[in-house]
C-alpha cells in the first residue's frame, strides 16, 4: 500500500512539474534568455520527467499486473532510472550561477561536450552495471540491495556536489537563509540511500518493520519535492536576476543613447553656429561686392590703380607720378578722390590701394613705358 502511494504521488507530481518546466524551457528559449540557464532548465526538467517516468511504471507494474517491489526486474529498472536522474542533474549543475569555484564535478562536466560525457557516463557505468546483473540475475543468494551498489556512489556523489552548487548559487542571490532546505535535502538523499543498501532482515533487528517502510516512502517523496522545491526557486531568481539585468542593460542603453543624441544636438548647434557665422561673412562680402560694383571710376584713376597694382611698394608716389609722367600732385589728388570713392582712410591707405587694385584685376590698365 505504502509503495503505491509513493509511486502514485512521486509520478503525478513529477510529471506535472516537468510538463510545467518544459514549457518555462521553450518559453524562455524562444525569449533567446541565456543559453547557459536556458541549458540547465531542460536537464533540470528531465531529471524530473525520469523520476515521474520511473514512479509511473512501476505503479503500473506493482498495481496493474502484481508485481512485487522487490521483483529484481523492478530493481533494475529502478537503478536505471536513478542512474538516468543523476545523469541529468550533473548536467544541470554548470547552469548554477555564482562567483566561486565550481566543484569537480562541475568542472569534469565542462571539460567535456554534453554528447562526449553522456557517452562517457554510460560507458562506464554500463560495464559496471553489467557486472552487477549479470552476478545477481537468477542468483537467489544476492540481495537486491546488492544491485543498488551501482547507483549509491553516484547519488552521494551527485548529493555532496548538489548540495555545495546550490549553496554557493543561493550565497551570490543573497539567500543565505536556503542553507538550511538544502542540508535536509541532502541528509533525505542519504536517508533514501541507506534505506536503499541496508537489507531489510538487517534493519528490522533494530527498527519497527511499519516503521521502516514508512520511513523509507516519506523520505522517497518528501527529497524529490524539496529538490524541486529548491530548483524551482532557484529557477525563478535566475528568472528574476535575469530579468533585471535586461532592464539594467536596457536602462543603460537609453542613457548612453541619450548622452549620444545629446553631443549629436551640441555638435548640430555648432555646426549651425559655424553655418550662421559664414552666412554672416557671405553677407559681408557680397555687401562689400555690391558697393565695389557701384564704384564708378575715371579711365585716370584705373590707371593710377593699375600702375599701383604693378609697381605695389616697390616704389613711391613720386617715381609712380613720374612713370605716368604726371605730377607728383597730380597723382596724390587723383589718389585722394580714389580713396574717397572706396571710403579708405586712415594709415595704410596706400597698401589699401594696392590690395583692391590686385583683387580687383587693374593690373590690365598698367600701360609701361614703351607702350605709352
Amino acid at each position: 500500500m505504502l509503495n503505491t502511494i509513493e509511486y502514485t504521488v512521486t509520478a503525478i507530481v513529477c510529471l506535472i512539474s516537468a510538463i510545467v518546466i518544459q514549457r518555462i524551457f521553450s518559453k524562455e528559449r524562444l525569449r533567446q534568455a541565456d543559453p547557459k540557464g536556458v541549458e540547465g532548465i531542460k536537464w533540470f526538467g528531465l531529471a524530473i520527467f525520469v523520476w515521474g517516468l520511473g514512479a509511473l511504471v512501476n505503479l503500473i507494474l506493482v498495481s496493474g499486473f502484481k508485481w512485487t517491489p522487490t521483483n529484481k526486474v523492478l530493481i533494475y529498472f529502478g537503478v536505471l532510472i536513478s542512474l538516468a536522474n543523476s545523469l541529468f542533474i550533473i548536467l544541470s549543475l554548470p547552469s548554477i550561477e555564482h562567483q566561486k569555484k565550481p566543484g569537480i564535478l562541475v568542472r569534469l562536466a565542462q571539460r567535456f561536450s554534453i554528447r562526449e560525457f553522456v557517452s562517457l557516463f554510460c560507458g562506464v557505468l554500463g560495464m559496471i552495471a553489467f557486472v552487477f546483473v549479470a552476478s545477481s540475475y537468477g542468483n537467489e543468494e544476492i540481495s537486491n540491495n546488492f544491485i543498488w551498489l551501482i547507483d549509491i556512489p553516484i547519488s552521494i556523489l551527485v548529493a555532496i556536489s548538489l548540495l555545495f552548487e546550490l549553496n554557493k548559487a543561493f550565497v551570490a542571490r543573497q539567500m543565505k537563509f536556503m542553507y538550511l532546505p538544502t542540508f535536509v535535502l541532502f541528509i533525505l538523499i542519504v536517508i533514501a540511500v541507506t534505506h536503499r543498501i541496508i537489507p531489510q532482515d538487517k534493519a528490522l533487528q533494530f527498527i519497527d518493520q511499519k516503521f521502516w517502510s514508512v520511513l523509507g516512502s516519506i523520505t522517497a517523496i518528501s527529497f524529490k519535492f524539496l529538490f524541486i522545491l529548491l530548483f524551482s526557486i532557484l529557477l525563478y531568481s535566475w528568472k528574476f536576476l535575469s530579468e533585471k539585468e535586461q532592464q539594467q542593460s536596457l536602462a543603460q542603453q537609453l542613457t548612453l543613447e541619450n548622452e549620444q543624441l545629446k553631443k549629436t544636438i551640441e555638435q548640430f548647434e555648432l555646426a549651425n553656429e559655424s553655418h550662421l557665422d559664414t552666412i554672416k561673412n557671405l553677407k559681408v562680402e557680397v555687401k562689400d561686392l555690391r558697393q565695389t560694383a557701384k564704384v564708378e571710376l575715371s579711365d585716370r584713376q584705373k590707371e593710377v590703380l593699375g600702375y599701383l597694382a604693378h609697381y605695389g611698394k616697390d616704389k613711391s608716389y613720386t617715381e609712380i607720378a613720374q612713370e605716368m609722367h604726371i605730377s607728383t600732385d597730380g597723382l596724390q589728388t587723383h589718389i585722394h578722390q580714389i580713396k574717397k570713392i572706396l571710403n579708405i582712410s586712415g594709415a595704410g591707405g596706400k597698401e589699401q590701394l594696392i590690395e583692391f587694385a590686385k583683387t580687383h584685376d587693374f593690373l590690365q590698365y598698367f600701360q609701361s613705358g614703351e607702350d605709352a
